[in-house]
């Protein structure tokens, strides 16, 4: 069977206005603020649960992928990083929460994949997810809050520049 022949087109008119999209860094604080509030929701939730033994294992899963991809190259580590702050929203049991983080994922990642390897690898640090399960371990509602709005802002600081 013969295939049917495309149109004679020239390839760059339909690729002369791909381009791809930067943030800015008012964009990026602008994430990062509403990823700590959704973060910080979360660990309050977490933090006012009777028994957080099964959410606490749970993280600190979370944090040895994270430490097993911190020997990979960045798409993996980013995989983890996500993957960990995912898991704190989604530990809620709260889908709007977890849709509202998740709706925020494609930019995350993008803001993450244009700062380079050496500023992402900064925000990738499982010492610092851990001071985040360690105050959520508390049952500390203020301490986790803090702890998240800490790690975000300086997040968002490191990925400008």
């Amino acid at each position: 069977m013969e295939r049917p022949s495309l149109p004679n087109w020239p390839i760059g008119r339909f690729f002369r206005s791909v381009s791809v999209r930067h943030l800015d860094a008012k964009e990026i604080r602008d994430i990062f603020s509403v990823r700590a509030a959704l973060e910080s929701l979360a660990a309050r939730e977490l933090c006012a649960l009777e028994d957080r033994a099964q959410v606490i294992k749970e993280l600190r899963r979370a944090l040895e992928e994270m430490e097993r991809a911190s020997k990979d190259g960045l798409e993996e580590r980013i995989e983890a990083d996500l993957n960990f702050h995912r898991t704190l929203c989604g530990l809620t049991g709260n889908e709007t929460l977890l849709h509202s983080w998740g709706s925020l994922e494609g930019n995350i990642r993008m803001s993450i994949m244009f700062a380079g390897f050496e500023r992402a690898a900064q925000n990738m640090s499982v010492k610092r997810h851990g001071d985040i399960v360690d105050a959520i371990e508390t049952g500390d509602a203020t301490k986790a809050d803090q702890t998240i709005y800490l790690h975000m802002d300086g997040a968002a600081e490191v990925l400008i520049g």
